[in-house]
């Protein structure tokens, strides 16, 4: 189960229909130990791509680095979809190298019933998870 601040939530659904059709992408923070994610942090898709998204290494590093500094955790990696539904593309699943992060999908494509959904993804297996926004 994913906990994370609904702010938080409402700012990265917005940030993925602002950046639309281009994929947007980002992580949420915690504090070590916090049961919420709620550290909201955009990053630029180095990819402006509409089917993949990659985080400039220059700036991954900064966050990293800043992120240890004040005892944090990445807790969240997102990104959008923009032509369909929210579930992890092969190569989202092929790309997850975090197995204890939550990876959370936006989908801004028109039909998507579900346009926000969390999985956990390990070793090319993939687990939906239920989304508590608080």
């Amino acid at each position: 189960m994913l906990k994370i601040s609904s702010a938080v939530l409402d700012a990265i659904i917005e940030q993925a229909r602002k950046d639309h059709p281009i994929e947007t992408c980002g992580v949420v923070a915690a504090d070590v130990g916090s049961p919420v994610a709620d550290r909201w942090i955009p990053m630029r898709n180095q990819a402006a791509s509409e089917t993949f998204f990659c985080f400039d290494p220059r700036q991954q590093y900064k966050v990293w680095c800043e992120l240890e500094e004040c005892n944090q955790e990445c807790r969240v990696i997102y990104h959008s979809h923009t032509a369909s539904i929210a579930w992890p593309s092969r190569e989202d699943i092929e790309h997850a190298l975090y197995p204890d992060a939550h990876y959370l999908i936006v989908s801004t494509w028109e039909p998507a019933d579900c346009p926000v959904r969390s999985f956990r993804i390990s070793d090319g297996a993939v687990l939906e998870e239920q989304v508590v926004p608080v």
